[in-house]
């Protein structure tokens, strides 16, 4: 397959896919195929694999390959996907991008070090690894904790792969200040659900989160409402869909599981140890309720 991908236009709402998982924790193929097949069918802007909401970092390496793979095979080009690379190595990140690359990723994503993120210069010289690994455009994080001084963005500007970054940030300033830093040539996507709508405002051109799993139709026509002028639409929606997140976070992924169950049949099972799946104290009535809620904000057909 190719490693080359200039031509595909990334932007737009992208899930970050979860990864279905079996009762002894391993990918459960059957499960991850539906998902996939749900996005497509949803005509949703791309897929984010294997981050921590696909628990990727809880992979072994061949099964983080495995699962590109796989993923890949099953989206066939009909969606744009972006694989998440990082790992506490960095010789780790660099044969999981090549990998992704040979398989015909769209393009590839990381986390700074594992817990060396505290070191600016060890955050670049990964990142650098990584991007010159492959030929694929390359949108990493904020480097950990670390604000993203003048130097950093000069520094990353100055690695032709690096087209973005994938912004964990919840402040709207700083992600302007990026983008005005970055002379507005990187691609920049929002991470923080709750500020979908928020993070455009201030230069985003995607957005990346695990609540498109569930809400991914709804966020993404509200989103381009959003763009279009439609600003009522968005602080109502907004106002709304912080409220559910507000709520679900101590349980999210049990939310999640049990929601994907009863609005898709899909079974993404239990999160993989040390991740926790406390106990949802909503009745499915209630959690049906909260979805459609959410929901309601799309037109009627």
């Amino acid at each position: 397959m190719s490693t080359t991908t200039g031509s595909v236009d990334l932007k737009g709402l992208w899930p970050a896919l979860l990864t279905p998982v079996t009762s002894e924790g391993k990918v459960n193929e059957k499960e991850l195929e539906k998902i996939i097949e749900l996005i497509v069918a949803q005509q949703l802007d791309g897929i984010y694999l294997l981050g921590s909401t696909g628990q990727g970092f809880l992979y072994a390496e061949e099964e983080r390959k495995h699962i590109a793979k796989l993923s890949l095979e099953i989206t066939n080009k009909r969606l744009p996907v972006i694989v998440q690379v990082g790992a506490l190595s960095t010789d780790e990140s660099v044969r999981l991008a090549q990998h992704a690359a040979a398989h015909g990723a769209d393009g590839i994503s990381s986390v700074g070090p594992i817990y060396y993120a505290t070191s600016p210069a060890m955050g670049l010289e990964h990142y650098k690894k990584i991007a010159n690994a492959t030929t694929l455009p390359f949108f990493p994080y904020q480097i950990g904790n670390s604000p993203m001084t003048d130097d950093m963005i000069k520094q990353l500007l100055e690695i032709p792969n690096v087209k973005g970054l994938k912004l964990t940030t919840g402040s709207l300033l700083e992600i302007s200040a990026i983008n005005i830093k970055s002379k507005g040539v990187w691609k920049l996507f929002s991470g923080a659900d709750e500020l979908m709508c928020q993070a455009a405002v201030c230069g985003t051109v995607g957005a990346i989160g695990s609540t498109y799993n569930l809400f991914g139709p709804v966020c993404q026509y509200v989103r381009r409402e959003f763009l279009n002028g439609n600003v009522k639409l968005g602080m109502d929606f907004m106002l709304e869909f912080q409220e559910l997140i507000l709520e679900i976070l101590p349980c999210i992924w049990t939310f999640f599981e049990r929601g994907m169950q009863l609005r898709y049949g899909i079974d993404i099972g239990t999160a993989k140890a040390p991740l926790l799946s406390p106990e949802l104290s909503w009745s499915d009535e209630e959690l049906m309720r909260r979805i459609q809620r959410i929901e309601s904000f799309m037109p009627s057909k």
